[in-house]
């Protein structure tokens, strides 16, 4: 089904008076924030970005930000939020993440002026959205491979990522972060044993706990 067809088929059936996609980008990596958007398509944009938006993880570094940029200058709406490595730390990814969904639809939904009442989320994955109950939410498995707003969601949350972790790869120089964008590969492993973590690691997790240990 074509991930149009699908948010199609949940306006007609749901019939909501507001509907956006949630995704989160960097739940996986040693280092920097767990980031989420909320996406919310007009109608007259849907299409306009369809041909070029898709699962952010199946789009090239180029294609995402071409789309990122088509879908702003379409009329796309986005909110964002982010939980940084010391939140994960604190209160484990997957609260973490939550708390980076619930800022990021709260921010689309003061943007745009949406009524939570009226809003329907659909959301990546099978978690709803903890601490956000006034809006209504229905998880979908695979959703940014199969929703439009979902996709979306992923390519702007993927690109605000990526962009950050160039900037922390010039405030934490050698861990080479805007290559692997905190990402668990060989050459991060190296120099999280040679340099051991910085700010920006996640100390909970196993990998940079053991480099943390490890002398230096």
């Amino acid at each position: 089904m074509p991930l149009r067809a699908f948010d199609s088929a949940v306006l007609e059936t749901r019939k909501p008076a507001f509907l956006a996609g949630v995704d989160e980008a960097g739940r996986g990596p040693l280092a920097g924030p767990v980031t989420a958007c909320a996406a919310w398509i007009p109608a007259e944009a849907v299409p306009l970005i369809s041909p070029l938006v898709n699962d952010s993880k199946k789009l090239s570094p180029a294609r995402r930000e071409k789309a990122f940029l088509l879908m702003l200058d379409s009329g796309v709406r986005f909110g964002f939020g982010y939980a940084s490595a010391a939140e994960i730390d604190r209160v484990n990814i997957l609260e973490a993440t939550f708390n980076a969904m619930g800022a990021a639809v709260r921010r689309l939904l003061l943007s745009t002026g949406a009524d939570a009442r009226g809003a329907l989320l659909l959301v990546d994955g099978p978690h709803r959205i903890k601490r956000l109950a006034d809006c209504a939410q229905e998880p979908v498995i695979d959703g940014d491979a199969r929703s439009l707003s979902i996709a979306a969601a992923s390519i702007f949350a993927k690109v605000l990522r990526d962009r950050w972790l160039q900037v922390l790869e010039r405030r934490y120089p050698g861990y080479g972060l805007g290559g692997h964008k905190g990402y668990g590969t060989a050459a991060h492993l190296q120099a999280l044993r040679a340099l051991g973590p910085c700010a920006e690691h996640r100390r909970s997790f196993a990998p940079v706990r053991a480099a943390a240990g490890a002398p230096r």
